[in-house]
């Protein structure tokens, strides 16, 4: 039996214990057990980071949307799979079950096969928070076609460096996007992109903002007259286990942003289960995670690893600012969130309104919150804390990146007793090393260096799109043998680990711990 789910401190070291003696045996039964397969794998894993290769499940074939849809559909069918919080609160919300959420995507699944878009072509979504960015998302995945987010605060010099770089065939926007009192003309900045992207042979637009645009004759249509005539039954690709299924782009500090390639079967098994333990999701929790999608915290914690779990998770348009400093918790207690996950950027600014915002909401219902994005500060943990957690939530100060897929280092809820600021202990499988100048690994506890982790989990990046020896260079050749995070840690005197920030001024990398908080 897999330890899917960690329920105590010992049963943490035990099983971390395992994850590491025999990690062909702990991911394999966590793989087995809880995921669906079209073709069962090979190997577990194969590694290199030499070359660097690493391969999860080989040989294994599977759709991942059938593992965040098909499947729930005979128990959890009308559950619902995302609850859309308009930005606007006088605008109604949107409840799309499962059902629901099959259909929609098999449906948007239709319209890019009919627009001409095949297993392994890349498509450029550049949404607002929308529903329509989770379904496109997934559609891609449904038909095999490799996905590429921008985030849609990004410039049209930005937008069309990652349109080029992956070479996308299709670009999905919207007319514009509302965020507060501000309209954004999204259409007229993929206009822009596309003058230096010649390559785009279509634009699919959401009509979400009604603001005038211009629609370019053969290139540009409108996505719902599509929806509405294309097929509701879409049958899944088979996918291998290693076929790609996203590009996302980190900007680097220094040089053109990184396409960091994820591949299918390693990255969802992480995924899940990295969803369920962090998070301590249990059926029938109400999970919202305030990122944006067009960030790597978005992809795995608002749409592969709730949905892989069956979960409900909410997505939210707007800032938590509008229509004033309690929306967060406004929205926390109409739906009854249950896990709460945001940046330290967004608790440091609503630390500084007046308390009067949290103390007219009940948040009695929230069991987690969580912070991701950049180390959280002592004062900010503490607030947190206290008026939204009512010390009653822990609290998961969660360490990771857009290369590494999902949650590397975090307190598992309930379990692990946190500290403020510190990220505490490996999730399983995780094996990190610090690292000394010299290039020798720091023993013991009560040290500090560079952070490295020594051996591959299944979501790891598998290269840079299009430039692997970036990739190796980037990660891989600071300390032989191991992945450079680009991150500084300190292993404290029971052993957890707190970040201490970047150290690329040490070794220049252009990596980039990308969550929600920082901005190009």
């Amino acid at each position: 039996m897999s330890n899917y789910h960690i329920k105590s401190l010992e049963e943490y070291f035990q099983v971390y214990r395992k994850s590491v003696n025999d990690p062909e045996l702990f991911w394999s039964e966590i793989a087995e057990e809880h995921f669906t397969w079209r073709k069962h794998w090979n190997n577990v894993f194969s590694w290199d980071f030499s070359i660097p290769e690493v391969k999860w499940f080989e040989g294994a074939e599977l759709n991942i949307t059938e593992n965040c849809l098909d499947r729930h559909l005979h128990i959890r069918g009308e559950k619902t799979a995302i609850i859309f919080e308009p930005n606007d609160p006088e605008e109604e919300t949107e409840y799309i079950t499962y059902n629901q959420l099959h259909k929609r995507v098999c449906t948007f699944a239709n319209v890019l096969k009919d627009e001409g878009v095949k297993k392994g072509d890349r498509v450029c979504i550049y949404l607002p928070m929308i529903p329509e960015l989770a379904i496109a998302v997934l559609a891609c995945a449904r038909i095999g076609a490799i996905h590429s987010v921008v985030f849609a605060g990004f410039s049209s010099t930005a937008l069309s460096t990652r349109i080029n770089d992956c070479d996308a065939k299709m670009v999905i926007t919207s007319d514009g996007s509302f965020r507060g009192k501000k309209i954004t003309n999204l259409k007229g900045i993929v206009d822009d992109a596309l003058k230096e992207s010649p390559g785009v042979k279509t634009v699919l637009v959401a009509k979400r903002t009604n603001n005038k645009i211009k629609m370019k004759k053969k290139r540009d249509k409108w996505l719902q007259p599509l929806l509405d005539s294309a097929y509701t039954d879409c049958s899944s690709e088979v996918m291998d286990a290693e076929d790609p299924l996203f590009i996302l782009y980190t900007s680097g500090s220094t040089g053109k942003p990184k396409g960091m390639m994820h591949t299918t079967a390693g990255y969802m098994v992480y995924a899940g289960y990295t969803f369920k333990n962090v998070f301590n999701y249990t059926e029938n929790d109400v999970y919202w995670c305030t990122a944006d999608i067009g960030w790597i915290t978005g992809h795995t914690y608002i749409v592969y690893g709730p949905l892989l779990n069956g979960a409900t998770t909410v997505m939210f348009e707007g800032v938590p600012s509008y229509p004033d400093y309690g929306r967060f918790w406004q929205i926390i207690e109409e739906h009854k969130v249950n896990q709460f996950y945001t940046a330290p950027t967004a608790i440091r600014a609503l630390a500084k309104e007046d308390l009067e915002y949290t103390a007219k909401y009940d948040l009695s219902s929230l069991k987690v919150l969580g912070s991701v994005g950049e180390p959280i500060n002592e004062e900010a943990w503490h607030w947190y804390n206290e008026n939204i957690g009512k010390k009653k939530s822990p609290i998961v100060d969660t360490w990771w990146q857009t290369e590494t897929g999902g949650i590397l280092i975090s307190p598992i809820p309930y379990v692990t007793p946190t500290t403020p600021t510190f990220a505490t202990l490996p999730l399983p499988g995780i094996q990190p090393a610090l690292m000394d100048s010299e290039g020798k690994e720091l023993k013991g506890n009560q040290v500090e260096g560079n952070l490295c982790v020594k051996f591959p989990w299944p979501a790891i990046a598998r290269t840079i799109w299009g430039n692997h020896d970036r990739y190796r260079d980037t990660y891989f050749s600071a300390y032989p043998g191991m992945y450079f995070t680009g991150d500084g840690a300190m292993r404290d005197e029971v052993g957890y680990y707190r970040i201490t920030g970047r150290v690329d001024d040490v070794i220049i990398v252009s990596g980039h711990n990308l969550g929600t908080a920082p901005i190009e």
